[in-house]
Parts: structure tokens; C-alpha cells; sequence
């Protein structure tokens, strides 16, 4: 089991929301009201981990250590939206997200593989651990830097408690979960192909609720993350290679066979699918 070393290495290294962020270095002059209303954004869709716990919970009745992994999840992600709505209530108050906004992002998702959901969230925890560091340089007032630095680090732990539970997996049904992993890592890490950023926030996940079934489509402005992305933080193609690079990295040391490109991921996905395919063939004994 896994959930007692991952809640004691968390633990040790939890922030505190009153002694951590360093409050009284606030320099109103240089957040901008552009600024403000992407912090208000980012707000709400940190908010959707709400939903995106009960998904995991639902879907992984049959594993209670990483059920439980998720009380240590839930609760930090929690967090971050809170982080950046005290910020607001401080400094812009007229920006605090109203409790309807926040609800609005709380919907259900459809059933899905957990192996598969398990690597989609793990390559969204390395995004937004690059999303962050990127939005942190972007902003020139020193409060907002500072919790968007402190939030991609929990991102980054996240993404390793993530890849503990990947290893577990592979050990205990082998082929099926590489096929799983590389499957999404193919897709996560191919974003430069898509017209839209990757990441579970942005993907469509209630078929009945569609197109309004991603979390971004549910926040007052559907649009921004494209443009925070784009034209604002300017998350550029050196900044998707750093993304690529890790997702490539991990899976290498996950599967121990080295990936310099998405096609090598590409083609060890086909060798395992045709494994599988092999073996689903041969005759019961």
C-alpha cells in the first residue's frame, strides 16, 4: 500500500496558506486587471478537482490505497483554489468567484478506464506544473509569483505520486496497464497537433451534457484558457517541448526502454497492443 509513505512525504512538506505566502509584499502597481481575471479563472477550474474526486472514487471502487491516496489529493487541489481565491479577497475582492460559479464546474464525469484517467491526470499534473512556472515568470506582482511557484511544486508531487501508483499497476497486470499509459501518453504528448490545449480540464467527459461537458466550458469565460495560454503567459512551443520532454522522460523510466520522440512511445504502444492481442488468442489451458 502506498497512501502511508505518500501522506507522510506530503505531509512533510505541506505550505501554509498564513506563514508561507508572503503576504506583505503585495505591490498593487503591478498587477494589472487582466491579470486579476485569469487568477479569478484559474480559481474555479482548480475548483473542478471536486468533481474530478468523486469520478476517481467512483471509478476505483475496487483499489481502496489509492481511494485513499485521494483524500491527500483532493485536499491539496482544494487548496489552490483557495489560495488563489484568498489572494482575490485581499487584493480584488470584486473578483472572489461566487459559490454558483464554483458549483457550475461540478458536474459528473462518464465512467472511464482508470488506467487510463490514472495517465491522462498524470500528464495533466506535469502541464500544470509547467502552466504554473509559466504564469509565475509572466506576473510581476511578487504575491501572485510567489503562490503560483508554491502551487506548481504541489503540481509536480502530484504528477510523482501519480507515477508511484503507474509502477504499481504495471507490476500487478503487466501488459494491459502499458497499453493504457502509452495509449494517453501518445495523446498527452502531442498537443503541438491538436487545435486545443491537453489537459483534463479542456477535454469532454459527459457525453449527454455535450459540448458544455468540459470544465472550461462551464467557467463565465469559456474562451480564456486559449488566450491566457496564447497571448497572455505565452506558452510557447519551448515551453510544450519542457512538457513533451517530461512525459517522454517518465515513460521511459516507467517502461525502462528509452523515448527520445512521441513516434518511439507511438511504436512501443503497437508492440504492446499486438502482445496483447497475441495472448488474448492462445487457447485457455
Amino acid at each position: 500500500m502506498l497512501y502511508p509513505e505518500l501522506f507522510k512525504s506530503l505531509e512533510q512538506v505541506r505550505w501554509n496558506m498564513e506563514k508561507d505566502i508572503p503576504w506583505d509584499q503585495f505591490d498593487g502597481s503591478k498587477l494589472t486587471d487582466e491579470q486579476a481575471q485569469t487568477i479569478r479563472m484559474n480559481a474555479i477550474t482548480e475548483w473542478s478537482a471536486l468533481p474530478a474526486t468523486e469520478m476517481f472514487l467512483r471509478d476505483n471502487r475496487g483499489d481502496s490505497d489509492f481511494s485513499a491516496f485521494m483524500s491527500v489529493w483532493f485536499f491539496e487541489e482544494q487548496k489552490h483554489s483557495l489560495v488563489l481565491m484568498e489572494y482575490l479577497r485581499r487584493f480584488r475582492p470584486e473578483l472572489v468567484p461566487t459559490e454558483a460559479e464554483l458549483h457550475n464546474v461540478r458536474f459528473e464525469f462518464d465512467p472511464a478506464p482508470p488506467l487510463e484517467t490514472l495517465m491522462l491526470h498524470f500528464c495533466g499534473e506535469i502541464r500544470l506544473n509547467h502552466w504554473y512556472r509559466c504564469a509565475s515568470d509572466w506576473h510581476t506582482e511578487p504575491v501572485i509569483k510567489a503562490i503560483y511557484k508554491i502551487i506548481s511544486q504541489d503540481e509536480a508531487r502530484h504528477g510523482g505520486a501519480y507515477l508511484r501508483y503507474m509502477k504499481k499497476a504495471l507490476n500487478e497486470v503487466g501488459d494491459s496497464a502499458r497499453a493504457a499509459f502509452t495509449k494517453i501518453g501518445v495523446l498527452m504528448a502531442s498537443a503541438r497537433r491538436t487545435e486545443k490545449p491537453l489537459h483534463p480540464t479542456n477535454l469532454h467527459v459527459n457525453q449527454a451534457l455535450f459540448p458544455n461537458d468540459t470544465v472550461q466550458s462551464r467557467l463565465p469565460d469559456p474562451n480564456w484558457l486559449e488566450r491566457w495560454l496564447d497571448g497572455q503567459i505565452k506558452f510557447d512551443g519551448d515551453w510544450e517541448k519542457k512538457v513533451v520532454d517530461r512525459i517522454l522522460h517518465n515513460m521511459s523510466l516507467l517502461m525502462e526502454r528509452t523515448f527520445e520522440s512521441v513516434q518511439d512511445l507511438n511504436r512501443y504502444r503497437k508492440e504492446v497492443t499486438a502482445r496483447l492481442g497475441q495472448s488474448s488468442l492462445k487457447p485457455a489451458a
